[in-house]
């Protein structure tokens, strides 16, 4: 096969016939009596290793960022959780949440039922030279983290049965729209010019959003006092650096591409988890607080997600400098979280991913100017006409996310109870639920 490379304007989904048109020019491919077309195996094995990046991000990423936070009495059921949900959702999307999201474009808002239970999965992805399965592989795993994130927002006090359901139709009702909208090429994309690379928006933004709502309906602790400081500091920086490897995998995997697209994402990526986490251990110097391998961690894990929407399209220093604010905004956010709206979310998943995730995307819009080192703007577009769409897409993501979780959240509490009871939780639901201490 002859190598060949897209340019850069296959960045959007937009541009993937044009891609598929230089692919056919560069590689033999049978399509007049309905033969096989060839892919290009590189990219092929590129997305699955990606995929792969993605899986350890949630597991064990997420499930040991998670533990490491939790108070002693609640380690294994959050890791228990986060196995579960991550397990329910991947069979929820391949059932229905892949062609929910990623299905045939009709009216835009959600995708055709063409690839119910992946059965009818094209040899190739359309616009890509990519197998259609290795796509929904890549697209699985990124719904997987979106969701296990959820288990941070409830730990010690929701039932089991519940998280998982809970996560498992959240997935479906509110991640596979959302993504469908914007990577899915619907009418937010299509209409507004939305962009999202690797999930900021359509991922861990609606997932921050539920996980505040849901940490409202189901109520405070009552042992939250003394829990703040977590089981092992050791255990948080362990399941962060995992996330640091695991999300520059999707960042690059994202572009679809193993080219310069690529690499390029992942350097953004990898200079604002730096950003994060040095910013975080700064702000902690100046307030007089001694470094912490906490506080780092989440600072770096913060500064990661400030990137993924805007990876592909920023420059190095306009990612360092997002990444460093994002980290900056989420510790911020928890405190005003806990302290002025009163609501208890456990291990602060709105403020570290949702926040991050959101001053991301306006970012953006800005700095994606070829003025400030990114890679401009497509025909049509400027910095105020993407600011705006980056503003409509962040706004009508949030509405969508808080409204969808409530009538989820309540509609399966009255078929599963949302939260143990009050001798449960004083045990811990490591004993009281399943019986075995971490």
């Amino acid at each position: 096969m002859a190598d060949y490379a897209f340019p850069r304007s296959a960045r959007r989904y937009r541009a993937w016939p044009l891609c598929l048109a230089a692919g056919a020019v560069a590689a033999p491919a049978w399509a007049q009596d309905g033969s096989v077309i060839v892919t290009n195996s590189g990219d092929t094995a590129w997305l699955m290793a990606a995929a792969l990046f993605g899986l350890v991000a949630a597991l064990p990423g997420i499930a040991l960022f998670h533990a490491g936070r939790a108070d002693g009495r609640n380690v294994l059921s959050i890791m228990l959780q986060t196995a579960a949900i991550a397990a329910a959702v991947s069979l929820a999307w391949i059932v229905t949440g892949y062609t929910l999201a990623f299905g045939d474009v009709t009216n835009g808002w959600l995708g055709s039922g063409n690839a119910w239970m992946l059965i009818r999965l094209g040899n190739v992805r359309a616009g890509l030279d990519v197998p259609e399965s290795a796509f929904a592989l890549f697209q699985i795993t990124l719904a997987t983290i979106a969701a296990a994130l959820l288990a941070g927002a409830w730990v010690g006090r929701a039932r089991f049965a519940f998280a998982v359901t809970m996560a498992g139709f959240w997935s479906l009702v509110v991640l596979a729209p959302v993504a469908h909208w914007v990577r899915g090429d619907g009418w937010l994309f299509a209409g507004t010019g939305t962009i999202d690379h690797a999930g900021g928006l359509t991922l861990l933004f609606p997932a921050g959003i539920s996980a505040l709502v849901v940490s409202a309906l189901i109520g405070r602790r009552t042992t939250a006092e003394g829990a703040a400081e977590g089981f092992s500091p050791s255990l948080t920086l362990v399941g962060a650096l995992l996330l640091w490897a695991g999300m520059l995998g999707l960042c690059g995997g994202a572009a679809l591409f193993a080219t310069d697209d690529a690499a390029s994402a992942m350097i953004a990526a990898h200079g604002a988890a730096c950003g994060g986490g040095l910013a975080w251990l700064l702000a902690d110097r100046l307030f007089g607080m001694k470094p912490t391998a906490q506080g780092f961690a989440r600072g770096l894990v913060a500064g990661i997600a400030t990137a993924l929407a805007g990876a592909l399209y920023v420059s190095p220093g306009g990612a360092i400098l997002l990444g460093a604010l994002g980290s900056l905004a989420s510790r911020a956010a928890a405190r005003f979280v806990r302290d002025r709206l009163g609501i208890d979310d456990t291990l602060d998943v709105f403020a570290t991913f949702a926040v991050p995730a959101g001053v991301g995307t306006i970012l953006l819009a800005p700095l994606q100017a070829e003025a400030m080192g990114g890679v401009g703007y497509d025909p049509g577009m400027n910095m105020i006409a993407q600011l705006v769409a980056q503003a409509i897409g962040l706004g009508i993501v949030a509405i969508w996310s808080a409204v969808a979780t409530a009538i989820v959240a309540v509609a399966i509490s009255t078929l599963v109870q949302m939260r143990v009871g009050e001798d449960a939780e004083t045990r811990g639901l490591d004993l009281s639920s399943h019986g075995e201490h971490a």
